[in-house]
């Protein structure tokens, strides 16, 4: 995994985490709801390959 990656996953939780706040102090939190659920819908499509390269390695590990 490289840093950069990581440093992705940080940016994108301060830009949701910003939008969140508007969104609820504007009434809003159904919409900041869903933000935050498309957040993390992102980051997990980002992850994705970083979980199958973990899972082939640990079967390949395990000889499985």
């Amino acid at each position: 995994m490289t840093i950069e990656i990581v440093i992705k996953i940080a940016a994108l939780g301060i830009v949701i985490s910003l939008l969140n706040q508007i969104l609820k102090h504007a009434g809003r939190d159904d919409q900041a709801f869903f933000v935050t659920l498309a957040g993390i819908i992102v980051v997990l499509t980002w992850l994705l390959p970083y979980f199958v390269e973990l899972f082939s390695s640990m079967q390949q590990l395990f000889g499985v």
